[in-house]
């Protein structure tokens, strides 16, 4: 893992976070006292999880048992996201003092400025394949293919991009000869903020750079639309991802992780 002290404002990384909770927002959500609880079925921790926005009124105790109780109705696990924004700022001892185990260090990489990449917006595809663009349920089924995702997180998946604040735009890398897609990704825009989601490349076609020429290509795209600053979360064990991110600009910014009861 990294150790790296963040190089960018606190208020920018403040926004930051703010345009990837909205870009992961899914239809189940609730407000409980300053927590933002989430109860989607989908694969993405992001989105059934409890976010910690405002420290709120009531003791901890009370709120992860009302938390709790939405979650058992969800059939889900209770999980806590924990970020340098989190309150109150010592939720994550608190947390560890109960037993909760900690879970799946991430990092958001940050890559300050896009216009450098607008000419990638024409690059064109490698010899024998084409781009095309998904709608949200055509990209949701695509990636989950890849993945192995069970139908019902892939339906949680187009159901989160079709009620979405935030509008998302997924393109794929399509082999001609047969139609497979390649690799896969989407972005998320927000004013002059995007995000990178669900980047994606089939296993047989790994080591070829088509991950790295695709996120080029959609920052580019995105960078046309108004986008100056692109984020991304990564796990901090996916190597393979996290060097294609840093070959693309992209820097550690601040971490997370989740808590869950044992």
């Amino acid at each position: 893992m990294d150790a790296l002290e963040p190089t960018l404002d606190e208020a920018l990384l403040s926004r930051i976070e703010d345009a990837g909770l909205n870009a992961s927002a899914p239809p189940q959500q609730f407000w409980l006292d300053g927590w933002i609880v989430r109860t989607s079925p989908g694969k993405a921790r992001r989105a059934r999880c409890i976010n910690a926005v405002a420290a709120g009124r009531l003791p901890a105790d009370q709120k992860l048992a009302l938390a709790g109780s939405l979650f058992r109705d969800a059939n889900l696990p209770m999980l806590v996201r924990l970020t340098r924004f989190t309150q109150p700022a010592d939720l994550d001892a608190q947390l560890a003092l109960r037993g909760w185990q900690r879970l799946d260090e991430s990092w958001v990489m940050v890559r300050p400025e896009l216009t450098d990449l607008l000419p990638a917006a024409d690059t064109p595809p490698p010899p024998g394949c084409a781009w095309s663009r998904l709608d949200g349920t055509a990209y949701a089924d695509t990636v989950g293919a890849l993945r192995g995702s069970p139908p019902g997180q892939r339906r949680a998946h187009a159901e989160r991009l079709a009620s979405s604040p935030v509008r998302y735009e997924g393109h794929v890398l399509r082999r001609l000869e047969d139609g497979e897609v390649l690799a896969c990704g989407q972005f998320a825009r927000e004013a002059e903020i995007v995000g990178l989601y669900d980047v994606f490349t089939l296993d047989s076609a790994r080591g070829r750079g088509f991950a790295g020429l695709l996120c080029k290509r959609l920052l580019a795209l995105a960078a046309q639309q108004g986008a100056r600053l692109a984020y991304l979360q990564t796990e901090a064990t996916n190597d393979a991802a996290r060097r294609v991110y840093r070959r693309l600009g992209f820097a550690d910014q601040y971490s997370y992780h989740y808590r869950q009861p044992r």
